[in-house]
């Protein structure tokens, strides 16, 4: 297949594009380059440098396309917050100009980035895909729930297959966002400089944590899905995050520089997935284990500190 990915210089869209060509098809990714990285796009990859809001090049440059993956958005939810106009406009005004050029450029197929935020606080666990989604509780995830009725509008009214995938707690190389509010990252590039950990709950948060190379996997798995599809992308495991600390004291063979913030309100206690349903239809499953992930996270941030050390401090986000 043709596949345009959008994001594709990104943590993930790199991984994607990766595994794409491995898999054999063509790829071209869009990025504006904002967030993401030129080096982390593969060699084998076509980089346009161009944005979404540029409705009719977006058209000229989807044609011949078979299918988007569509990764590029805003995600980094304390900035959601503060800046909820610009989430709005990036996140969803975006996907609905890419829809539509989609449609006028005849590509009518779509995999669609969402986050397992739609679901709110949860009712139950392990989460399936037919829980109700929940009320939000940041612009961020309004955007994605947002983003995900557009998809599904076009897929009823000009007959996409769309598969939408709801993330859980991705992690791995290339993980390079600013600002950075994600746990892992924040976890490992300061326990490399013996800063000390911003951790709140005393760490007994529960979290599902899936490694990057696996959640990428499960873009190809889904390429050839039909109709309108929601899948859950999780490790399927329920981890705390003083396992995360203590995964990563070992790796590091020292212990870890914690600082106890006490409690933060809006903090969902736990969440973690079911993908039965995508492995079912797909036989995709999280292989990567947390302490091989990690294993491989921490070696990712060593080199790169020792390529061009830095002396920032980061905020561990949960």
């Amino acid at each position: 297949m043709r596949v345009f990915v959008t994001g594709g210089a990104g943590f993930l869209g790199s991984h994607v594009s990766n595994v794409l060509l491995q898999a054999g098809h063509r790829v071209t990714v869009l990025d504006n380059l904002s967030a993401g990285h030129r080096d982390m796009v593969p060699s084998g990859a076509v980089l346009i440098k161009g944005d979404l809001k540029q409705e009719a090049k977006l058209r000229e440059w989807l044609k011949g396309h078979d299918v988007v993956i569509h990764l590029a958005a805003f995600v980094a939810v304390p900035v959601s917050v503060e800046h909820p106009v610009a989430f709005a406009e990036n996140n969803v005004v975006n996907t609905v100009r890419l829809l539509e050029a989609m449609r006028l450029a005849g590509v009518r197929r779509i995999v669609f980035s969402s986050s397992a935020t739609v679901y709110g606080l949860p009712r139950r666990l392990p989460l399936g895909e037919d829980d109700p989604l929940g009320v939000q509780s940041n612009p961020y995830g309004a955007t994605k729930v947002s983003a995900e009725a557009f998809v599904a509008v076009y897929q009823r009214l000009h007959g996409f297959d769309a598969t939408i995938l709801r993330y859980f707690n991705p992690y791995g190389p290339n993980e390079l966002c600013e600002p950075e509010t994600h746990l892992i990252p924040n976890v490992v590039q300061a326990a490399l400089k013996d800063e000390p950990i911003p951790i709140y709950w005393k760490g007994e948060q529960i979290r599902d944590f899936v490694y990057v190379e696996d959640l990428a996997m499960a873009h190809v798995a889904v390429l050839g899905q039909q109709g309108l599809n929601y899948f859950n992308v999780g490790s399927e495991k329920g981890v705390k995050v003083n396992e995360v600390l203590s995964a990563v004291t070992d790796i590091l063979d020292r212990p870890l520089r914690i600082n106890d913030l006490g409690e933060r309100p809006g903090d969902v206690p736990a969440l973690y997935a079911t993908s039965e349903r995508l492995r079912k239809a797909t036989g995709w499953q999280a292989k990567v284990g947390l302490e091989e992930g990690l294993r491989r996270t921490v070696e990712f941030f060593r080199e790169r500190q020792a390529q061009k050390p830095k002396a920032s401090r980061r905020g561990a986000g949960n």
